[in-house]
């Protein structure tokens, strides 16, 4: 069952894979058997409706895949064991909890300067220096 989910889910990448690149006008640097697997793709796509031939080509893609990684038989159904799809996927959003700040002390031990006041130091400084040079 191993084998089968891990061909099923590089089929599906590569065939996302592919089909970007053939819409980008890429599909030539593809290897051959890329560029086999668009062609029945777009035969496909001629007869049914766009979803059913990507699945039609997903399930060649998996199947060759499968016995490419060493399955043994016909390939498994991988995909009958989802139940019915998720609607809602969205998760409320919660805030955090609130952190716990560090109470403040009753008095600083060590008050702070007011910036004007070392302003005035900076400059009593700037002129006694520009003074002394003279």
């Amino acid at each position: 069952m191993m084998i089968a989910r891990r061909a099923d889910t590089k089929a599906r990448a590569d065939f996302a894979t592919w089909k970007m690149m053939a819409k980008l006008n890429g599909a030539s640097a593809l290897p051959a058997e890329a560029q086999a697997f668009l062609t029945s793709y777009q035969a496909l796509l001629k007869g049914m409706p766009e979803a059913d031939a990507t699945d039609a080509t997903i399930q060649l893609m998996y199947k060759a895949y499968y016995a490419e990684m060493g399955g043994k038989g016909t390939a498994p159904d991988v995909r009958a064991q989802i139940s019915e799809p998720v609607t809602d996927n969205v998760t409320a959003f919660r805030r955090p909890a609130p952190q716990k700040t560090k109470p403040k002390a009753a008095a600083d031990p060590k008050p702070k300067l007011p910036v004007a006041l070392i302003f005035a130091c900076l400059v009593v400084v700037y002129v006694g220096v520009r003074y002394y040079w003279r």
